[in-house]
């Protein structure tokens, strides 16, 4: 049986997701699982966790523990698959810096994972920590495949990808959640009958197809897209919205409590969550994988200190991130011992596609996924050397990637504004030049839009300076 090896295995209710699935999976459930962190509590916490699944699944897997950087290799040693879940530097400090200092300087943002000057300094740190990850596993277990969840997912997997030899693909929920997410908004409705076509990169890859039953849904979803954002579209009482917007899976209270509050802001504003993506839609003829505060600061239309009314009019979240950290933060200090000490703790297996990668792999039953790979001439019109997101079949062979040919002219000319960023970002963190952090920067549609390059240069230093000790040294 297999050896799966999770890095950042605090990331407890994510390792239930993925480690769960697989002790589910009848091809992986006798693997053995070695969960790596530098944070002895939450190793702990989510060993516990797993445990109690593992006995109330018959204790067929075996659950390992390593913990802090003098544990790595042996947590690697011999391992098939790499799931990484890290996060450097964490909320506090760095997700606060990466907020704060750019918003001295007027820039503000919604998430700063992914892109913009958060996705970059977020990749800065992160490189140099993967790379230590890589050159072991090119040591320890070099057949193994690296399974990465950690966003900025097109800077970190290119990074992984070009400049090591561990056998790479990035996941990202969004591709898996893009058409149910939008066929069930607008009221029509998601099931098996309906097939999409995804291709990009990472967070901004378009749903190039979608059909029912062999028919076009692209002028249907228009019309009542646009009727939608205009707050004229009946979505019919909050029950019936809510069944379909979860696809009639259960969901925690709390979750709930969110949906009516988002309901009844349509109801009475015609506002809701997914204004910035059909807004694009409407303007590039095509809707985008990842939500809406994540693409409002991948573009330099929706965040603009001097057209502030943009925010209200696009229903934009400034600082969703921080509030997200906050209220997860207080959630696991508040509910946490559910999962950690439950002794009976059950799981079912999820969508996430670790475990289906795994399984295919193992068993050579074929299954599809959307991946992040090199692009070795799989989009015709995006650099060679970017990270592209496309549909991938996997079995024992690994990871195949699918050539997609163009992308619609407008679709690649937008997606390359961000792989500039993607690219240079990671220029900068393998070459530690001061002037690639600028560039990166400099190159980046929202804070482009709005600083000079004085103030992006400056705000760069200052971020350096204060990330301190979580970052190389640059030159």
């Amino acid at each position: 049986m297999p050896k799966i090896t999770f890095m950042g295995a605090g990331s407890t209710v994510f390792a239930k997701n993925v480690l769960g699935d697989s002790m589910m999976t009848p091809a992986l459930e006798e693997s053995t699982i070695a969960l790596y962190d530098i944070d002895a509590v939450r190793l702990q916490e989510s060993a516990a966790m797993l445990e109690a699944i593992n006995r109330t699944n018959g204790s067929k897997a075996r659950i390992e523990e390593y913990l802090g950087v003098e544990n790595r290799k042996d947590a690697l040693r011999g391992a098939n698959y790499v799931v990484n879940a890290i996060q450097v530097g964490g909320y506090d400090p760095c997700t606060i810096t990466d907020f704060e200092i750019p918003k001295k300087y007027g820039l503000q943002q919604t998430i700063a994972d992914t892109l913009g000057v958060g996705g970059v300094f977020r990749a800065l740190r992160t490189i140099p920590v993967m790379m230590d990850f890589a050159r072991d596993m090119e040591e320890v277990c070099p057949d193994c495949w690296f399974l990465n969840y950690t966003n900025p997912m097109a800077m970190l997997t290119g990074a992984m990808l070009r400049y090591t030899h561990v056998r790479t693909v990035g996941l990202c929920h969004s591709v898996q959640v893009c058409a149910p997410t939008l066929l069930n908004e607008l009221g029509m409705g998601y099931d098996d009958s309906v097939q999409a076509k995804i291709a990009g990169i990472n967070h901004q890859a378009w749903l190039l197809e979608c059909t029912r039953n062999g028919e076009d849904l692209y002028p249907e979803i228009k019309r009542r897209a646009l009727l939608l954002n205009e707050g004229k579209l009946d979505i019919g009482p909050f029950e019936e919205w809510v069944e379909r917007m979860t696809n009639g899976e259960p969901r925690p209270g709390e979750w709930k409590d969110h949906m009516k509050e988002e309901y009844d802001l349509y109801q009475k504003t015609g506002r809701h969550g997914d204004m910035v993506r059909l807004e694009l839609m409407r303007r590039f003829g095509y809707y985008i994988t990842e939500s809406s505060e994540h693409n409002a600061e991948y573009t330099p239309y929706f965040i603009k200190k001097n057209y502030p009314e943009l925010i209200e009019r696009f229903n934009v979240p400034l600082d969703e991130y921080p509030r997200r950290c906050i209220r997860q933060i207080k959630d696991w200090k508040e509910r946490g011992h559910e999962l950690t000490q439950n002794p009976n703790l059950t799981h079912e297996r999820s969508r996430e596609y670790a475990s289906y990668i795994m399984e295919a792999m193992e068993t050579n039953i074929p299954t599809q996924i959307g991946g992040n790979v090199l692009n070795t001439g799989l989009i015709t019109n995006l650099p060679y050397n970017a990270c592209v997101e496309v549909p991938c079949l996997v079995d024992r062979n690994g990871i195949q990637p699918t050539v997609i040919g163009d992308l619609p002219e407008q679709c690649a000319a937008l997606n390359r504004t961000n792989i500039n960023v993607q690219l240079m970002a990671i220029e900068a963190a393998m070459t530690r030049r001061r002037d690639a952090v600028y560039q990166a920067v400099m190159l980046d549609p929202h804070a482009a839009a709005e600083l000079s390059i004085d103030e992006i240069v400056s705000m760069c230093d200052e971020l350096i300076e204060a990330h301190g000790s979580w970052l190389p040294e640059f030159n």
